[in-house]
C-alpha cells in the first residue's frame, strides 16, 4: 500500500466486497435488457435469491401492464405491485418452494405466439423450484440435495443430477411457455457461466443426459432411493435438448457475473493503491485446498516479490466444495479462509476476506469473514485450535468467536464468492 494510504486494510476488503456486491445489483443489470412490448401479454416469472429484486426492477422500468410471480429465498422478498413474489426455502427445498413451482407453470400454460415470458434466473433458483418429476416426492429431492451438498460435488455435476429429476429444470419451463417468445435474463453464479448451471437451467436446453446425472451418483455415492434410481437409469429423467423446437422462440442474457464483481473490487483497489491482480472468476475445488494454494500464492509474494510487487491484491471468485466430515458450521469460503490462515500461520503483511456474495456462506446467515496476520493468536489465546476447528469444518463457528465474521443479511444479489488477499509494502508492517 502506498505510505500515503491510510485506509485499514479490513476497511479496503470491506469496500472491495461491497462494491463486488452492488456491481450485481439488479437495478443496475435488468433495464438494459428488457424486451420490446409484445402485441399479447407480458408474464414475469422467475426464481432465485435476486429474482424478486430483479422483478422489482421490471416494475420500475415497464412502461405497460404484466403480470407472474417468482420465488426468492426467505427474507429476499422486496415489494413489487404487479409480480407475486413468492418466499421459500434454500438451500434445502420446502413445500412452499414447491407450490410456487407449480404455480409457475400454471401461469405459463396456454400462452399464444404473441405473448412473452420474462423469466428471471438467478443462483439458489434450483433449491427454489423444486418440482419433482412423478414418482419422485419432496422428501427424495430433500434427501439427494442435502447428500449431494455434502458430497464434494461441483455445482455443475450437482446441478446435472437436479435436471434430470425435475419436472421443470432442464428447459422444461421453457417448452412449457410454448409458442410464446421466452426471453431469460440471468445472474450468474457458476463458474464458467455456463446458462444450463444457473439454477439448473429451466428455460434452456441442456446437453446433458440421465446416464451423465447417474455416473455423478456413482462417482460420489450417493445413496438414491429406488424410484430415483430407476427414473435415471431408464432414462424416464431425459432434459429437453439443443435441437427441440419449442426452444426455437427463447433467448438468454447473461446480465451479472462472478468477473463483473471482481473488476468492481478491483477499481476499489486501483484507486486506494493497490494494485489488483485478477486470478480468475471460475477456481473450483476443495474450498481448503483452495485455500492453501492462495497461501503458498501470498507467501512467494512476501518473500520473493513475485509475481507480483507489494502492496497488491489478489482477487479470485468461483464456487468452491466441502467435503463434509465435521459437524462445524461451514461453510466453503470461511473454510478457504481458515484454511489459508493455518498455512500462512500468522505470517505478515498479509489480510485477507472471503465471503459469498448473496450474504450467505453454506448454511449460516454469515457472508464469510476476516483474516489478518494475528487471527491465529488470537484464537490460541481464546483456546481455539485453528487446525481442529478446520478439520471439524467449523469456519463460522472459529471466526464468530473471534469477531471477525463479516454479515450484510440479504444482498439481494448472488454471483457466487468472492475472495481478496491484501498483501502490503514491508513498510506497513
Amino acid at each position: 500500500m502506498n505510505q500515503d494510504t491510510t485506509m485499514h486494510p479490513r476497511d479496503l476488503l470491506r469496500q472491495m466486497f461491497l462494491a463486488a456486491v452492488e456491481a450485481a445489483q439488479p437495478a443496475r443489470g435488468v433495464p438494459p435488457y428488457l424486451p420490446p412490448a409484445p402485441k399479447g401479454r407480458l408474464v414475469v416469472v422467475g426464481a432465485g435469491k435476486a429474482s424478486a429484486a430483479m422483478a422489482q426492477a421490471v416494475e420500475k422500468n415497464w412502461p405497460g401492464p404484466l403480470e407472474g410471480l417468482v420465488v426468492t429465498r426467505y427474507g429476499y422478498a422486496v415489494p413489487c405491485a404487479h409480480v407475486e413474489i413468492v418466499e421459500a426455502a434454500h438451500p434445502l427445498p420446502d413445500a412452499a418452494g414447491l407450490a410456487a413451482a407449480e404455480r409457475i407453470l400454471e401461469r405459463v400454460s396456454g400462452l399464444t405466439a404473441d405473448d412473452t415470458v420474462l423469466c428471471l434466473i438467478s443462483g439458489g433458483g434450483s433449491a427454489l423450484l423444486p418440482l419433482p418429476l412423478p414418482g419422485v416426492t419432496l422428501g427424495d429431492k430433500q434427501a439427494v440435495n442435502r447428500a449431494l451438498l455434502k458430497s464434494g460435488a461441483t455445482i455443475s455435476e450437482i446441478n446435472c443430477v437436479r435436471r434430470h429429476l425435475s419436472a421443470i429444470k432442464g428447459g422444461r419451463l421453457a417448452a412449457a411457455c410454448y409458442p410464446a417468445k421466452v426471453l431469460t435474463l440471468l445472474i450468474s453464479d457458476v463458474p464458467g457461466d455456463n446458462p444450463c448451471d444457473i439454477a439448473s437451467g429451466p428455460t434452456v436446453a441442456d446437453p446433458t443426459t440421465c446416464a451423465d446425472a447417474l455416473a455423478i451418483v456413482r462417482r460420489y455415492e450417493i445413496e438414491l432411493p429406488q424410484s430415483l434410481r430407476e427414473i435415471l437409469e431408464s432414462g424416464r429423467g431425459e432434459s429437453i435438448k439443443p435441437e427441440d423446437p419449442r426452444l426455437a422462440a427463447c433467448t438468454t442474457r447473461i446480465i451479472a457475473t462472478p468477473r463483473m464483481a471482481l473488476e468492481a473490487a478491483a477499481e476499489v483497489a486501483a484507486k486506494a493503491g493497490v494494485t489488483p491482480y485478477i486470478l480468475g472468476d471460475a477456481i473450483e475445488g476443495e474450498a481448503r485446498d483452495v485455500g492453501k494454494v492462495m497461501a503458498g500464492i501470498a507467501l512467494h509474494v512476501v518473500q520473493h516479490g513475485q509475481p507480483f510487487a507489494t502492496p497488491c491484491v489478489l482477487l479470485s471468485g468461483g464456487e468452491t466444495s466441502v467435503t463434509v466430515r465435521g459437524n462445524g458450521r461451514g461453510g466453503r469460503n470461511v473454510e478457504f479462509l481458515l484454511s489459508l490462515g493455518v498455512v500462512l500461520d500468522g505470517a505478515p503483511r498479509i489480510h485477507a476476506m472471503a465471503g459469498d456474495t448473496d450474504g450467505v456462506d453454506g448454511l449460516e446467515e454469515v457472508a464469510g469473514a476476516l483474516l489478518a496476520p494475528d487471527t491465529l493468536a488470537r484464537a490460541w489465546a481464546k483456546g481455539i485450535k485453528p487446525m481442529d476447528a478446520l478439520q471439524n469444518n467449523d469456519g463460522h463457528g472459529f471466526f464468530g468467536a473471534l469477531n471477525d465474521a463479516v454479515i450484510t443479511g440479504p444482498t439481494l444479489t448472488n454471483v457466487n464468492d468472492f475472495r481478496a488477499i491484501v498483501i502490503l509494502d514491508p513498510a506497513r508492517d
